[in-house]
This record gives structure tokens, C-alpha cells and sequence, in this order.
């Protein structure tokens, strides 16, 4: 076989295709993600998009969003990291809660109304390797399963089940699902194929846009890799779309120099603009791994986690600035996610380790701003093992999006999480009612204690009281890991006030925590266990 034959029959059928936009190289997801199929479907009526940002390597929750209300108690679990109190920025609307100094175009969305903090977003028994951690948020699976498909590659198969077979066509000519900034990833995986294409370089995507390419070596290997774009543009089904999309498009907003996320938004805010039905795009931005040096020597509000932070919070104002100068921003959502938080307790070589629940963000015109949730409960005197206690399971974020925004039936968005889940999956104010017809967001929960434990302390066991309004209730008990010890109930009650008792023979003196779940609202119960 001569060798240009053996590269044309080699070529994978998601051939990267570097001529694509801004400089981005463009790769087909072979059609195989899930959620992207589904939302590209012709089922749902709707021209809603979904912007999903990951922040890669686990970002430090409490010093992006601070407890000023508890400060004393987060000043004293990381001494050496913590943001002075007099520097954190106020959220509109809401008391005893701000954000990180450097995040002041994020404040101003919660100003105008178009941000929403959800507060210690987790999932029982969280891993706490960057790569299966990744997996299970892009999954949606549980920690002990291995799923092989993405939960917005499943909602897209749903919608588009037959794809990629047929299309493009006269219905929906354009891709479901694009990812720029990295290479196809397990989010947008279907059971069988990649929904999506991915645009991995940024130059690229402008190459496409203005009809050049990089310059390749006068070499042998120079003039397969030639061969191989050439190749890739023949096959690239897509690339005239894009192309007329971004062209469409001759003025934006300006966006801030020296930042790849911000570089990313703006690919995704023109292709939007210019017409695209594309319902999901993914981009991300790394970096969030801070071990060590995670502040400046003489200012913790500068540093490595203070630059991250206020590029995420520019190139996200800028971009929503953007989708409001062409009069598109109500039609797109947007979501923040990091595969891990960061302990409670700073190291010694002034960064975070590893640790489970993190705040989430969500943007958009269309957002219930504000704040869902409450500060996270810190010890008096955290260790290095203790954990932000998980309020909200991320798969309830994923499924009230699909159902508040992507507008599925509720039975629907149930059969695209694992089964044993489904019961566990709340309905969450995200969305402002109206973005569905017929679908109103549930109200916000009252704030009134549901559930308590006397004796707290205890030795042995204690008695845990709560009160539902009826309907699936659901109560675990969580160790300082994130590890679910004990589930203490899982079933439909009428409304009213139980007690049920924790035996806790075996385990370890230390901080539980008793987690309530009925219907829309969760609280978390705080328990010591002493001698």
C-alpha cells in the first residue's frame, strides 16, 4: 500500500480539520455524543443553547465564593489563603455571601440580573482523581459506574436518534454540538456516536473564516500533513455552515486580550449570532490544580487562583455583553463546572488539596439570579480531611436545564440518568418561568429549619427529626469525605414530621453531616459524634 493510500484509509471519521475558525482546528465527534444528538433533534420545538464552561482541575470553591456570614470560621481553616473580609465583592440580592475580588464582571451580571450561584454542587461517594472525576460529571453516572456515554450526548441522541444518518438535511443543517478549546470529550457522547465536532485551535477557526491555511514544511512529512487537511476539509460535512455563520457576523463586542477562554466565547457568541441552530457548545479552561502558591506572597487576593478567576469572570461578562449587542442572549444559557472543589483547610504550601463540593454559576437573560442554597457548613476547627457537604447533586442542575430549558417531559429527561438516580433528581429554580410554556420553575424553598438531631453532640446514636411536605423524601448521612455512610431514608412519606434514629457504631468520632432531600428543597444538618 503506498503511503498516501495508507493515510487516506487511516484517517479517523472525527478527522481533525484544521482549517477552521479563528484559528481553532474543527473535529468531528463521529456523531457519537448523546446529549448533543438530543438537543439537535426535531422532537423539541425549541431554539434554546446551553454554554457549558469547565474549569479544569478542580476549583477552590470557598476563596471564589466567600461565607462572609461565618468568616471567622473560614478565616481560621485557611489562614494563609484567605481573602480579607473587607475585600470580598457583594451579590445583589443576597446577605452573607460574595464572591472573589477579582470577579467584578460576575457581579455585575448579578447586578443586572443574569447570574445565579448555586452553592456546594456534588455527588454522593465523590472521586477525587481528576480523571474519573471528569468522567462522572460528564457522564452523569454514579461514582461506582462505568457509563460510556455523555448526559448532553444522550439528550441529543434522543432528539436525533437516527443521527448521523441523514444529515445534514433540510431541517436541521447544522451541527448539534461544538466544542471548542480542546478535543471531542465524553459530555457530548452518544450510545453509538459522537453528536458533536469539536474546533480545538482557535487560529484554525479563523483560517476557515477568511479561506486560509497554516503553512506546512517543504518536507515529506509537510506535504502528508497537506494531503491529510485537504482530506479533512473533503470530509469535514459542516465546515461551509460554520463558515457562513461566522461570516454573517462583522462586528462584536470587544473581548479581553490574553485569555483563551475569552477567545473561545467569542467563536461561540458569532457563531450564535450568525445563525447557527447548534443548541450546546463546550469550552474550557484549565489551570484550577492549586496544590501549591495558590496566592500572592504579600495579597491573597492576587495570584494564580485570582488571574484564573477574573478571566472566567471578563471573558464571561464579555461574552454575555456580546449575545445583548445582537439581541441573541435570550436564547442562551450559560453554565460553570469544576470536576472537584478544593478541602476546607489550606496546606501549608499556601494552596487547596483535593476535595468534593463546589459552587456552580449559571448566566443568561433567562436565569433566576440570585443565590440557591447556604453557605457551607465549616468546623470550628477543620482538619485537613474535612469537606465541603454536598446540597445539590449535580445531576439535578443537568436535569432541570433539560426540562426548565431544553423543555423535555420530565419522564424523558428521567430515562437519560442512571435509573437507580431518577427518585433523586430535583427540580431546582434555575429558569424563569415562561422559557417553556406551560413550565414554571418551582418556588425557592421558605428557609425554615427542616431537619435537626438531638443529642448533637452524641456518643452513640441520635435522633434526627424532619419534617416533609409529602412526597419522595430522602436522608443521607455523609462523612467530612463526601462519602455517603448511610442511607437513612428513600420513600414517599404523606406531609409531616418523622424522627428516625442514627445508630453510628463503628464509625469514628468526628463531623457528619444528615443530608435532607423532599421534592425541590434540601438542607444539611451539621453532627459531631464525640467519646
Amino acid at each position: 500500500m503506498k503511503r498516501r493510500d495508507f493515510l487516506f484509509s487511516s484517517l479517523p471519521a472525527a478527522a481533525i480539520l484544521p482549517e477552521v475558525i479563528n484559528g481553532y482546528t474543527v473535529q468531528a465527534f463521529n456523531q457519537q455524543s448523546p446529549l448533543v444528538q438530543a438537543l439537535m433533534r426535531g422532537q423539541t420545538v425549541t431554539d434554546h443553547v446551553l454554554v457549558i464552561v469547565q474549569l479544569s482541575g478542580g476549583n477552590d470553591g470557598l476563596n471564589m465564593v466567600i461565607p462572609v456570614a461565618d468568616y471567622s470560621k473560614y478565616y481560621n481553616a485557611r489562614t494563609n489563603i484567605a481573602i480579607p473580609e473587607n475585600r470580598v465583592l457583594s451579590i445583589a440580592g443576597v446577605t452573607g455571601t460574595g464572591i472573589h475580588p477579582s470577579m467584578t464582571g460576575l457581579q455585575t451580571l448579578f447586578t443586572q440580573g443574569k447570574a445565579k450561584l448555586i452553592q456546594a454542587v456534588g455527588y454522593p461517594q465523590p472521586n477525587f482523581s481528576h480523571f474519573r472525576a471528569t468522567d462522572i460529571w460528564m457522564s452523569a453516572s454514579n461514582s461506582n459506574q462505568e457509563v460510556y456515554s455523555g448526559w448532553a450526548g444522550r439528550y441529543l441522541n434522543y432528539e436525533f436518534p437516527d443521527f448521523p444518518a441523514g444529515y445534514p438535511n433540510s431541517t436541521m443543517t447544522d451541527p448539534l454540538a461544538i466544542q471548542i478549546g480542546s478535543t471531542t470529550t465524553l459530555t457530548t457522547q452518544g450510545p453509538s456516536v459522537n453528536m458533536g465536532m469539536s474546533i480545538t485551535n482557535p487560529t484554525n477557526f479563523y483560517n476557515l473564516v477568511n479561506g486560509t491555511t497554516d503553512p506546512v514544511p517543504n518536507t515529506p512529512a509537510g506535504k502528508e500533513l497537506k494531503f491529510i487537511r485537504q482530506v479533512n476539509q473533503q470530509t469535514q460535512k459542516y465546515s461551509t455552515v460554520i463558515k457562513n455563520a461566522a461570516n454573517a457576523v462583522t462586528q462584536q463586542v470587544t473581548y479581553p486580550g490574553g485569555n483563551s477562554l475569552a477567545d473561545q466565547l467569542k467563536i461561540v457568541a458569532r457563531l450564535i449570532a450568525g445563525g447557527l441552530q447548534t443548541r450546546v457548545y463546550m469550552v474550557s479552561f484549565g489551570g484550577f490544580d492549586t496544590h501549591s502558591v495558590q496566592v500572592g506572597a504579600s495579597d491573597t487576593t492576587t495570584g494564580n487562583h485570582a488571574t484564573l478567576l477574573q478571566k472566567v469572570s471578563d471573558a464571561i461578562k464579555a461574552f454575555q455583553d456580546d449575545l445583548a449587542f445582537h439581541n441573541v442572549e435570550d436564547r442562551v444559557v450559560g453554565m460553570t463546572y469544576s470536576e472537584f472543589g478544593r478541602r476546607i483547610k489550606s496546606n501549608s504550601s499556601s494552596g487547596t488539596d483535593h476535595g468534593s463540593a463546589a459552587p456552580m454559576f449559571l448566566f443568561g437573560s433567562n436565569i433566576e439570579a440570585g443565590m440557591l442554597g447556604v453557605n457551607p457548613a465549616i468546623p470550628v476547627s477543620a482538619t485537613v480531611n474535612d469537606n465541603v457537604p454536598m446540597q445539590y447533586d449535580f445531576r439535578s442542575v443537568y436535569s432541570t436545564l433539560l426540562e426548565k430549558w431544553f423543555c423535555l417531559e420530565k419522564t424523558v429527561v428521567e430515562s437519560l440518568f442512571p435509573p437507580n438516580i431518577n427518585n433523586q433528581l430535583q427540580s431546582l429554580p434555575l429558569i424563569k418561568a415562561g422559557a417553556c410554556s406551560g413550565v414554571t420553575p418551582p418556588p425557592p424553598s421558605s428557609g425554615d429549619v427542616m431537619i435537626t438531631n438531638s443529642p448533637n453532640p452524641f456518643t452513640g446514636s441520635t435522633s434526627i427529626k424532619f419534617t416533609t411536605s409529602g412526597g419522595h423524601t430522602f436522608i443521607q448521612i455523609i462523612d467530612t469525605l463526601g462519602r455517603v455512610i448511610k442511607i437513612l431514608t428513600d420513600r414517599d412519606y404523606t406531609a409531616g414530621t418523622y424522627t428516625l434514629d442514627f445508630n453510628s457504631d463503628g464509625l469514628p468520632t468526628g463531623i457528619y453531616y444528615a443530608r435532607l432531600q423532599n421534592g425541590v428543597t434540601q438542607q444539611v444538618r451539621a453532627m459531631l459524634k464525640v467519646r
